[in-house]
């Protein structure tokens, strides 16, 4: 088991290995975790990005539970302001699981141990990778067709199974509570598994969004009244 300390930023949202994350950076607690991660001996410009489980992302008191699993976030730009503010091009490296938070310290951010984890591919996951990719590429056709927009734009899924996981985890539009279970998911197949029903959920909704919208339509005219 690999562990490591890492600053926490709890956020509204999840973020997966491998996506971009930009973030405004204002509150004085998390403007110092910048000014510290930037000062790192080691070079490491990275912290851990946490999602809410309940509460809301400003103010002190504002977090009042975070889920255990989160992404370490990379540095990968960051552009100062004169008003000490930040704004950071982030992106997900790799999983982890925080075990113990550090007693608090004012206006820093906690920071936690954490438990790097892994993400081992079998002998069905290139099978299971497939499947997500083919019902992804259905799903992205029938989101931008309803919308009006270009099916036929391209957007690059990779062949190894880990990356496909994130890549489509990180694009499909889904609520926080779906995307903290993808980033959950003990096992790479587990992972893949729980796209394909969640992608297959989303594609049935589609069809009865697109259906009830065609007998809307069929009843006549259109009135805003």
């Amino acid at each position: 088991m690999t562990t490591t300390t890492l600053p926490i930023f709890p956020l509204g949202t999840v973020l997966f290995p491998g996506a971009q994350l930009p973030l405004r950076i204002f509150e004085p607690r998390y403007r110092a975790l910048i000014e510290d991660v930037l000062e790192r001996p080691d070079g490491a410009r990275e912290f851990g990005v946490v999602a809410i489980r309940s509460g809301v992302e400003v103010g002190v008191h504002g977090v009042q539970s975070l889920y255990e699993v989160g992404c370490i976030a990379e540095i990968r730009h960051i552009q100062p302001f004169t008003a000490g503010t930040f704004d950071v091009m982030t992106r997900g490296t790799r999983r982890f699981r925080m075990h113990r938070v550090h007693p608090p310290v004012a206006d820093r951010a906690d920071r936690a141990e954490v438990e790097l984890l892994t993400d081992a591919p079998t002998t069905r996951s290139r099978d299971l990778a497939e499947r997500a990719t083919r019902l992804f590429r259905r799903y992205r056709r029938a989101v931008l067709e309803a919308r009006g927009l270009d099916a036929a734009s391209p957007f690059a899924v990779p062949d190894d199974p880990v990356a496909c996981a994130f890549t489509i985890s990180s694009v499909v539009a889904l609520d926080l509570t779906d995307r903290q279970r993808l980033l959950e998911a003990d096992t790479l197949d587990g992972r893949l598994q729980l796209l394909v029903e969640l992608l297959n959920r989303e594609l049935a909704l589609i069809g009865r969004l697109s259906t009830r919208a065609g007998e809307e339509l069929a009843r006549g005219p259109y009135s805003p009244n």
